[in-house]
């Protein structure tokens, strides 16, 4: 397992939460983008280092998506529970 060589970004909520509830279940990167394709969103593995890493922006259908495959809530995600 690769440790993050940066800190968080500020430009998303979710990403440490993503990447916690994924770990949770598991579930390695390439299996979340799996299940990420299934469901119509278009990420590369880039994409989703970025994403948890919160140097990117997520968008409203990736947001959904993502609590969907990881059995969660959106407001869970955002951190509002």
């Amino acid at each position: 397992m690769r440790l993050r060589k940066q800190n968080l970004g500020d430009r998303n909520l979710i990403g440490a939460r993503v990447e916690s509830a994924r770990k949770k279940k598991g579930m390695k990167q390439k299996e979340l983008l799996a299940q990420l394709q299934v469901n119509g969103v278009d990420m590369n593995a880039s994409g989703l280092s970025k994403l948890e890493g919160q140097i990117r922006y997520v968008t409203d259908i990736e947001l959904v998506a993502l609590a969907d495959i990881l059995e969660t809530s959106v407001d869970s995600l955002l951190g509002r529970e």
